[in-house]
């Protein structure tokens, strides 16, 4: 027999938070998330999915009242898909096929009670960028903001009828690998050119880096079909939360004289101090986290945004960028290697980009989905 509780009190928010670190006590790859960070997708007053979003949180217990699984599940109206889709996320479970099926079961009468036909998961009540997939390959310790899981969820999500909607590869490169030629001889080329040069980003200056990122990133991604163009003021913001956390020897903007065509954003990964903190930021884990900043070196970055403004693609001046920040954070910062964000396996030009920055697929995850008419057919997420 298995109970089912909804999140609803301070104990059984505690609870939800908790159950994956007893779970994954003896994995030393998990990093225990930030509670903060979870909490805030489910407060209404932070996340603005809410506006168009129904969600709830659920633990399953046993008759020991002993807790054998949790989960997320949500419907957001932003989300379009070819049939109504709801999504379920935050999945944790034992190693119990007969457990899974029974939270499995649970999220999908829940939705088919608000019309929906299918459910995507494990996916996030927001945007891509963090808690997104389940992690199929690749069993390291987790960047910041990104899925963890052991191998056997596969197991539990394939045998219950979950397909593969998408995979999500990451890309890794060693700092001090071996750089394509292509790269040194682009350097060189351009190097040679008085109207080119390359600054790192500065954090006295964020209002003009702020404004060329935006203006990059608006004309490279819609050269991409991606459509999504930003605002300076939405940039601006982001970069000034981000500012205590930036380092400036490994983001990176090329100018054409004044005017911005390139560009490489890398962050610190947060969970390299994280990991210490067991998921609390209170006033003593900031400051430990201050501490930890300061005197334990952080081996690994993560690659946030890439571009190239239309008009220089295929010039060679990422080759003049890449090579140009390697050799800067190599002799001041302790990074040795680098890691990029998931790329969806449906956006192959993104892929090429970054195939050709020397990189290689070291995870991936995946988004999951399940159709509840089991005679319809299933179809991938169509290529861009």
């Amino acid at each position: 027999m298995i109970i089912v509780e909804e999140v609803q009190n301070e104990t059984q928010k505690k609870e939800f938070l908790e159950f994956p670190s007893r779970l994954y006590q003896h994995d030393k790859n998990y990093i225990r998330p930030l509670d903060k960070d979870i909490e805030a997708i489910f407060n209404p007053e932070k996340n603005k999915f809410f506006k168009n979003g129904e969600c709830q949180r659920l633990l399953f217990k046993n008759k020991k009242s002993e807790t054998v699984g949790k989960v997320a599940v949500f419907v957001n109206k932003l989300y379009r898909q070819n049939q109504p889709t709801g999504g379920i996320g935050f999945f944790d479970c034992i190693n119990d096929q007969e457990t899974a099926n029974f939270i499995f079961d649970h999220c999908k009468q829940w939705l088919m009670e608000r019309g929906m036909e299918a459910m995507d998961g494990p996916i996030n009540l927001g945007e891509r960028d963090k808690f997104w997939g389940l992690l199929i390959e690749g069993f390291m310790e987790p960047l910041y903001g990104m899925n963890y899981n052991f191998p056997y969820y596969v197991d539990l999500f394939e045998n219950y009828g979950f397909k593969i909607y998408f995979e999500q590869l990451c890309f890794s490169r060693p700092i001090f690998g071996e750089v394509s030629r292509v790269f040194t001889v682009m350097h060189q080329k351009h190097k040679r050119n008085p109207e080119i040069s390359a600054l790192p980003m500065k954090k006295n200056n964020l209002e003009k880096f702020a404004k060329d990122f935006t203006e990059i990133y608006n004309k490279a991604w819609a050269a991409h079909g991606e459509g999504k163009q930003i605002e300076e003021a939405k940039v601006l913001k982001m970069f000034k939360t981000m500012k205590p956390i930036i380092n400036e020897h490994i983001s990176w903007f090329v100018y054409e004289n004044e005017k911005p065509i390139a560009m490489w954003m890398n962050l610190p990964d947060l969970n390299q101090w994280f990991k210490y903190l067991n998921g609390k930021f209170g006033p003593i884990e900031k400051l430990k986290f201050l501490w930890y900043k300061k005197f334990k070196k952080n081996e690994k970055m993560v690659g946030l945004v890439f571009g190239v403004v239309p008009e220089w693609q295929k010039k060679g001046i990422d080759g003049f960028m890449i090579w140009e920040g390697t050799q800067h954070l190599r002799k001041h910062t302790d990074f040795t290697v680098t890691e990029l964000q998931w790329i969806g396996d449906f956006n192959p030009k993104m892929i090429k980009i970054a195939e050709n920055l020397d990189t290689t697929v070291t995870r991936k995850l995946a988004t999951y989905r399940y159709l509840f008419d089991r005679e319809l057919p299933f179809e991938r997420h169509p290529i861009l």
